[in-house]
């Protein structure tokens, strides 16, 4: 459940460190495969933001307005790296992004990498 959270990432927009780097920008509203989330990816504080914005099923725990903070920089083959820490659940996740014009696929870990799972999301915005 948490993990999922990890991964939902969504609308933000690139901060002063990536746009220097050349990174891709993944601002903006996403909406995860599976259809049951879309996520609002912003700058917050010198960080980056993935709050839910919609959540078609709760049951699984996620909410609208739970968020992860993001810290990451550009990897290579133009991904994002770094950690997404969830405040509301105190975890912190090894993150990968992976950023094109419309799609995005994130990258959560736990337990230095035995736990991993790959979603893809679409632009929705």
């Amino acid at each position: 459940m948490a993990l999922r959270l990890a991964i939902v990432l969504s609308s933000l927009v690139a901060t002063p460190a990536l746009a220097a780097s050349g990174a891709s920008d993944p601002s903006g509203v996403w909406m995860r495969g599976d259809g049951n989330a879309r996520v609002r990816i912003a700058p917050c504080g010198g960080n980056i933001c993935a709050t839910n914005v919609w959540i078609g099923d709760t049951s699984g725990g996620e909410n609208v307005g739970d968020r992860l903070v993001l810290t990451v920089s550009a990897g290579n083959e133009g991904k994002l790296v770094g950690t997404a820490y969830d405040p509301q659940r105190g975890l912190t996740y090894s993150m990968e992004m992976t950023i094109k014009p419309r799609q995005l696929q994130t990258r959560g870990c736990v337990l230095g990498g035995l736990l991993c799972k790959s979603v893809n999301w679409s632009r929705d915005d």
